[in-house]
């Protein structure tokens, strides 16, 4: 065999590699990762943080969650510290990407395979006024029930108060806030909706003999997206049932919205919106209105 058709057999098995699907042990074991190193350890927490409050004097209605804490009371030091832990916590974003671009079995170079990446689950600006409006009718329909069900645990006890923010206001206080906003969007809508549901269905977890007559495809749907939507509210326990309970119904509109359109870009919108809503609200108006 000539040393050109060894580079081409070498060449022909190489692709034969890359073009079988994943084995469903390594996406089990890729996800798991995954999780453990971003949102699933935060949910492990979140549930042990829950129980904490269960368990205290005046349960968990007595309790505070804090979201944007200062780092230190130095300015230029805090501000390190909020740029570093928004940049670190986005590193679990490129890891999916990197993942869903095929690891280190892709082909060709790797920019370019992420960006093909982004493309295919949305995350790009193709479609901006398309997206923000979308993203914008999302915040809507999820933030305003979400703030009724955040007063009514309060009234019932059975949500934590929540302190969006307690930063001090410097000149650089709104752009980190908007900047952690974005980097929630970012992490929990590509992390938890496009990795997750491009990743899950090809688990094939069987159907359970009780629902033998749902179709396959519907079935897949439905665990994905409940899976989906279970990791999310597990992540906000800590601020309580309430809010885990109302991330849970969030996690399965979001996730059924990505199902049917395959755009990740309106959710980070949605999500973000909401996001600096919250904190930049609670940072100026808890004291006028006696929330802090």
């Amino acid at each position: 065999m000539t040393q050109v058709e060894r580079s081409t057999a070498a060449g022909a098995a190489v692709g034969e590699v890359e073009e079988q699907p994943l084995e469903r042990g390594r996406v089990l074991g890729e996800v798991l990762l995954v999780a453990a190193l971003s949102l699933g350890r935060s949910g492990v927490y979140a549930v042990v943080q829950l129980i904490a409050l269960a368990t205290a004097a005046g349960g968990v209605a007595a309790g505070t969650a804090t979201l944007n804490p200062s780092r230190s009371p130095r300015p230029y030091l805090d501000l390190t510290y909020q740029l570093l832990g928004i940049g670190f916590a986005l590193v679990p974003v490129a890891l999916c990407l990197f993942l869903l671009a095929g690891g280190t079995s892709g082909r060709g170079p790797l920019l370019p395979a992420v960006g093909r990446v982004c493309r295919r689950i949305g995350l790009d600006l193709r479609r901006p006024g398309r997206d923000l409006l979308h993203g914008v009718g999302l915040a809507a329909l999820i933030g305003i029930p979400g703030l009724g069900l955040y007063v009514l645990g309060r009234a019932v006890g059975i949500t934590a108060q929540v302190q969006a923010s307690a930063l001090a206001e410097n000149w650089w206080t709104v752009p980190v806030l908007v900047l952690s906003a974005l980097q929630n969007a970012l992490l929990e809508e590509v992390l938890v909706v496009a990795y997750l549901l491009d990743r899950l269905p090809r688990l094939g977890l069987r159907r359970p003999a009780w629902l033998r007559r749902l179709p396959p495809q519907t079935w897949t749907v439905v665990w994905v997206v409940a899976a989906s939507a279970l990791l999310r509210g597990s992540y906000h326990l800590y601020q309580g049932y309430g809010p885990g309970f109302g991330n849970l119904v969030m996690g399965v509109v979001f996730a059924l919205v990505y199902w049917r359109t395959r755009r990740v870009m309106p959710l980070v919108v949605a999500h973000t919106l909401l996001d600096v809503v919250a904190f930049v609200g609670y940072q100026y108006l808890a004291g006028p209105l006696g929330l802090s």
